[in-house]
């Protein structure tokens, strides 16, 4: 516990470990637990980015799935559905990845989270200066990036259909992420 009789973020993942079923996702947005099932669509997404940026990057890249990854904001302790490191990115001395570090992440909506995703998460990674923000939105076919994050905020958006390249040349990634595979809900 916290000094001042909280839970501290260590705290609550600790007891994620504990309470989470397999199946489901557990994080931490702005203090509060939230647990949502995971949907073979959801995986196909992120696999699918996945193999994309190992394709591109090599297999000793810095990509992450699920983990944790403090940011700022009080009670902000998320596990991005996936993320992306510089090769030569270190854990911090509780061995967990610096936000400072993330190049890029990708949340993809579930029912459960489309709030915290478009919202709190958006505002959590605005502020911490993730320079690419993806959202890949099954329900609509659609992916939101947001670049050019500046006090707090994304300044550069970017919406394209499920099928539309996601065109990142001019970015950190240098690439051009493909979504003509990624399923509907």
């Amino acid at each position: 516990m916290a000094e001042n009789g909280e839970s501290s973020s260590d705290d609550m993942f600790e007891l994620l470990y504990d309470i989470v079923p397999e199946g489901f996702k557990g994080e931490v947005v702005e203090g509060a637990i939230h647990m949502t099932p995971q949907r073979s669509t959801h995986w196909e997404i992120i696999a699918d980015v996945f193999l994309q940026l190992t394709m591109h990057f090599g297999r000793d890249s810095k990509i992450m799935s699920d983990v944790r990854l403090d940011l700022p904001g009080d009670g902000n302790n998320f596990a991005p559905d996936l993320f992306k490191l510089p090769d030569d990115a270190k854990p911090n001395e509780e061995g967990r990845w610096r936000y400072q570090d993330v190049e890029f992440i990708l949340e993809v909506i579930s029912r459960g989270t489309a709030d915290s995703d478009y919202g709190k998460k958006k505002a959590a990674y605005a502020a911490g200066e993730i320079p690419l923000y993806l959202i890949a939105d099954p329900y609509t076919g659609r992916c939101h990036l947001h670049t050019l994050p500046k006090d707090g905020e994304y300044w550069g958006n970017l919406t394209v259909k499920f099928g539309q390249p996601v065109d990142l040349t001019d970015t950190v990634l240098g690439m051009t992420l493909q979504t003509d595979r990624f399923p509907r809900d």
